[in-house]
């Protein structure tokens, strides 16, 4: 079986070379999925054409040394321009109110705008020893809220941990075997952590993460949701891109996720 679809621009041509691949009662069953694949796939094509118009030029990352206890300037840590992503999610992950877990401090700035939001504990997972420091002073902010810090990562601490109606997920890699298992190999960096943030929500908890999407999901990536939660949202954030950005992050925009269990 062989479909072609042609444009001026590209041509894409899909090849069934076992019979028994995508085999279900019918043979138009078979044209009609493969089809309706190959047609998404241009659409898809066609998408990125547009998004990359828009796309500033980064700058070149050489260096995956180990981060786990790098000591980081604050726009190595994030970047000004995930102000606004950080909002959005954090708007997300209390639209529950009650008891959040937050899965890095970094700058702290996530945590500020939780803060501003109705919650009643805030538990935060953080590895970095230099990172811990500054969480120690910024907690003197908030010496009323309960508020507790889990020294350590996520995967050695999250299992002596309960549940929670709302997460946020905002790490990074941590050296270059992450970087390339899940950025370079995922759908998203947090693919790795959906499993656990499916067990330590509550029911109709709601749970965010960096999404590494521009402006919808991929099927793939709703596959992958639906799999561990029982509905997601999706919102887009409109974002200021430096030229420079440092982050393997190009485009003007990115969608914000509110995943339900």
């Amino acid at each position: 079986m062989k479909r072609i679809k042609r444009s001026e621009a590209f041509e894409v041509t899909v090849v069934l070379n076992d019979n028994d691949f995508i085999a279900p009662p019918r043979a138009a069953q078979r044209n009609a999925v493969v089809n309706r694949a190959l047609k998404e796939f241009t659409a898809d094509i066609n998408a990125l054409h547009e998004q990359t118009k828009s796309f500033v030029p980064g700058a070149t990352i050489n260096s995956l040394d180990d981060r786990e206890q790098k000591v980081l300037e604050d726009q190595e840590i994030m970047e000004d321009w995930q102000i606004p992503v950080m909002k959005a999610m954090s708007e997300v992950v209390t639209s529950n109110g009650g008891d959040i877990l937050e899965i890095g401090f970094g700058r702290g700035i996530s945590a500020d705008l939780i803060q501003e939001q109705s919650i009643q504990s805030h538990t935060i997972i953080e590895c970095n020893d230099a990172v811990v420091d500054q969480y120690h002073h910024w907690k003197e902010k908030y010496a009323e809220k309960e508020i507790s810090l889990v020294h350590g990562l996520w995967q050695d601490t999250i299992d002596d941990l309960g549940t929670f109606d709302g997460i946020f997920f905002h790490t990074y890699p941590l050296n270059e075997d992450e970087y390339m298992r899940y950025v370079n190999g995922s759908i998203t960096f947090a693919e790795h952590f959906f499993p656990y943030a499916q067990t330590h929500l509550k029911d109709n908890g709601a749970f965010t993460y960096f999404s590494n999407e521009v402006d919808s999901l991929s099927r793939e990536h709703q596959r992958l949701l639906l799999r561990y939660f029982s509905s997601f949202s999706v919102q887009v954030v409109p974002l200021k891109m430096p030229q420079d950005v440092k982050d393997t992050w190009w485009a003007d925009s990115i969608a914000v996720i509110k995943a339900v269990k």
